[in-house]
């Protein structure tokens, strides 16, 4: 009998008294709270990674537009300058609400996202330990890179809505561009996206729903359709991860009072926006190219790719080395605050407070 509680070996002790009590063994009682341990921590992440990933999505989100639509733009068909002119003509074009197209995509994936992120790389840095010492930044890596390639089965089909949803804007801006300039057509990847795209008006591109979208693609590609781009993902998301993750780690250490005690809750805001911010700069090229593959609907003039490395090669050659950076500013100020709060949910302990509140009976098994 296992209680999911931290305070589970006592509940145990305390309801089950009698001379057995005396004779159980230390080692036993050692691993019976380790394991409760272990059971409260998966619960309490899903809350923690949802309360913050809901809190930092609708706190960013306008941002990650703004990334999205400035990395999907080519050389000589700019329709925005810099963030703040994106921000400001999706404003005047689309209305307030047009900068969270897509939101809610990320609001309701983001929970299980977060949670399985931080869940995998707590597992594998509990795997790679010895004996509870500390692990070394090699470990570290190991564990963040399995953290990354977990999260894809989440994150994937998550992006490949977004961006559709995010990207729609852009392409309608294009087609309100006055004749004698490059007047966009649609690839035809999409009946759904074309049928929307197509009309050329802001308004119409509420019409574009994720349903709607996911539902065309799984009836034109199967699920293969919404893991466009897999590949793309995980050279983005393992390569981020392995910054990621030893980095706080080791940043956040630098905050604590003592070994015993754990940081401050502003230290370990402050470290995960600098792990944030360092590692998204640093995997935004593979960010740009897993942009562009996921995207569907395409201008006049914009080329299709045929994989990362064919993608690859033609930004090289159109673009020159600067397009992978673009958007590079934008993603590290979505993902410093996003992963900052995060950290902070997580260390702060929000979802045992709310775990403790239930009522036992509720929770136990």
């Amino acid at each position: 009998m296992f209680m999911l509680r931290k305070s589970s070996l006592s509940y145990f002790v305390t309801c089950h008294p009698g001379p057995s009590e005396t004779l159980i063994p230390e080692a036993f009682l050692t691993l019976k709270f380790s394991m409760s341990q272990q059971q409260i921590s998966l619960p309490a992440k899903l809350i923690n990674g949802g309360i913050a990933g809901i809190v930092g999505v609708t706190c960013v989100f306008p941002i990650d537009l703004a990334k999205t639509r400035l990395q999907n733009q080519r050389s000589g068909q700019q329709v925005y300058k810099n963030m703040m002119d994106c921000l400001v003509k999706t404003v005047r074009s689309e209305g307030f609400f047009g900068m969270y197209r897509g939101a809610a995509v990320n609001l309701t994936l983001v929970t299980p996202e977060k949670a399985i992120k931080l869940a995998a790389n707590d597992f594998f840095r509990h795997y790679l330990s010895n004996n509870g010492k500390g692990l070394t930044v090699f470990k570290e890596m190991l564990a963040g890179c399995g953290a990354g390639m977990c999260q894809v089965v989440i994150t994937t089909p998550m992006e490949m809505l977004k961006i559709q949803l995010q990207d729609a804007g852009r392409l309608a801006a294009q087609q309100r561009v006055p004749a004698g300039m490059a007047c966009a057509k649609l690839s035809g990847t999409s009946a759904v996206l074309s049928r929307s795209y197509t009309a050329g008006l802001a308004p119409s591109v509420s019409t574009v729903s994720a349903t709607r979208l996911a539902q065309e693609l799984l009836h034109t590609q199967g699920l293969r359709g919404l893991y466009k781009g897999l590949g793309a993902t995980l050279m983005r998301d393992v390569p981020f991860s392995i910054v990621y993750f030893p980095l706080f780690a080791n940043f956040n250490r630098l905050g604590q009072p003592s070994p015993t005690e754990n940081s401050p809750f502003y230290w370990s805001f402050i470290s995960g926006c600098v792990a944030g911010s360092t590692a998204a700069v640093a995997v935004n090229p593979c960010d740009v190219v897993k942009t562009r593959l996921q995207s569907l609907g395409k201008g006049a003039n914009e080329e299709t790719y045929n994989g990362v490395v064919d993608c690859i090669s033609k930004l090289m050659q159109k673009e020159g080395p600067s397009a992978f950076l673009k958007g590079a500013g934008c993603r590290a100020l979505v993902i410093a605050p996003l992963f900052g709060i995060a950290q902070v949910m997580y260390f702060v302990g929000v979802g045992e407070f709310i775990l403790d509140s239930i009522p036992f009976g509720l929770y136990s098994p």
